[in-house]
Parts: structure tokens; C-alpha cells; sequence
């Protein structure tokens, strides 16, 4: 089996400029997707998709391989990730180089670390499922959600209002890491059906603006410690 890990890097970042490559706890966020990959010893190929020289650059260093550009199509806002992906299993494809699985890996993901990318490659071949996909419990039950109107809150389902929280059943959301995916002779692959992998809400964070980027640094700072003891 011939496996490729995908690092998606778009040079645009509005929220927090230069995301992808801004320092992180002492180096570029990319750089620990970058090293994750290649320290698992999953991948036939880590490569980055980006079209920003810059962060090729930061990409090459790292150890990543950066092949080619990725197209003005699927480097505007709407390009979706499937688009990005497909085109680089297209590109390889080209030079002769097909895959079987792949793993999508985001570039602003610390917490991502060699030993999770093994666990999501074994789920992916004990499990029979076309994908994995890592994902947290939400840390409150999302059934007893509050909507605001007219300046009143309101349960978003009534029907839960008087639900103990441990009656309820679990919810749970994408880690926003990364995707595994197995890929047909087509080139194409599942995104609709996923095998979880669970993750605890402490390795966990979505980093939206420079708020969420100070709680991540703090939770990743204590991941480390937790597992230096």
C-alpha cells in the first residue's frame, strides 16, 4: 500500500495573518504537521500544497517536498477541500505516482502528533471503512442548546429541557486535524461515512483568531508536560 500525507497551506489568512507559517511555541505551526508526518512513518510521501513561495520554503526546510504549485483554481476562497485534493492526486498522477491512502493534514494543527496519525492508519485498516476521521465530545450537551430572540433565550430543543446532561446522548465534533482517506483507481475518495478515532478535548482546539491561538500554545504546552512525566 503507497501512502501520501497532504499538508493544505493557502498563503492567504485574514483572521490571523500568516497563519500557516506564525510562530507557535518556538516554531512555524506548519512545521509540526510537517514533522508529525514524517515521524510517524506512515507516509510513502509528505508533501505540502500551498501557493505561497514562502511557505514552500518554510515546507522544504522542514522536510516536506513541495513537487509542484498549487493552481489559482484551488487557491480562491471557494475551492473546497475535496478540489485541493483531487488536484494533487491529478498532478502525481501525471508523473506516474498513485496512491492508496492519503491523509489530509492541516497546517495549523500542533496537536496532531506521529502516534495519532499511527492510530488513525491502523483504525483505517482494522476498521474496513473508506475514511477516519479524529473527533471530540462536545463538553456540553449540545441538546441543551439556547437560542436568543427578541431578547429572550430559548431552549433550541424543548424536548431536552428537563434531561439530566449524563442521560443524554453523546455528541460529538471534528477535531479539525486531520482526514484519512482510503483512494480508488479513480482518484476518487469518501468524504460522506467515517470511522472515529477519539480524541480528548484537552489536545483539542480550534484556532480561529489570536484568543483561540494563546488557549492552543496552553493546552499544547501542558500535552508536552503530560507526556514528559
Amino acid at each position: 500500500m503507497s501512502t501520501i500525507a497532504i499538508i493544505t497551506a493557502r498563503g492567504g489568512s485574514k483572521r490571523i495573518p500568516k497563519k500557516n507559517i506564525k510562530e507557535f511555541c518556538g516554531k512555524p505551526i506548519i512545521v509540526y504537521s510537517i514533522q508529525a508526518a514524517l515521524e510517524s512513518g506512515v507516509f510513502d510521501e509528505v508533501m505540502v500544497s500551498t501557493d505561497s513561495e514562502e511557505i514552500a520554503q518554510i515546507a522544504r526546510k522542514a522536510g516536506a517536498a513541495v513537487p509542484f504549485m498549487r493552481s489559482e483554481r484551488t487557491s480562491n476562497d471557494y475551492a473546497t477541500m475535496k478540489d485541493v485534493l483531487s488536484e494533487v492526486l491529478a498532478c502525481y498522477a501525471q508523473e506516474g505516482k498513485l496512491f492508496d491512502e492519503m491523509c489530509c493534514v492541516y497546517p495549523t494543527a500542533p496537536f496532531v502528533t506521529a502516534s495519532k496519525l499511527r492510530q488513525a492508519h491502523e483504525i483505517l485498516a482494522e476498521s474496513g471503512a473508506d475514511s477516519v476521521l479524529p473527533v471530540v465530545q462536545f463538553s456540553f450537551p449540545p441538546q441543551r442548546g439556547l437560542l436568543l430572540r427578541d431578547g429572550r433565550l430559548h431552549y433550541q430543543f424543548p424536548e431536552y429541557q428537563a434531561k439530566r446532561s449524563q442521560d443524554l446522548e453523546p455528541v460529538y465534533h471534528d477535531c479539525g486535524q486531520f482526514y484519512f482517506y482510503r483512494v480508488n483507481p479513480d482518484l476518487t475518495f469518501n468524504i460522506y461515512t467515517y470511522a472515529p478515532m477519539i480524541v480528548s478535548d484537552m489536545e483539542v482546539q480550534d484556532i480561529d483568531n489570536e484568543t483561540d491561538w494563546e488557549i492552543a500554545e496552553l493546552k499544547y504546552q501542558l500535552m508536552v508536560r503530560r507526556k514528559g512525566e
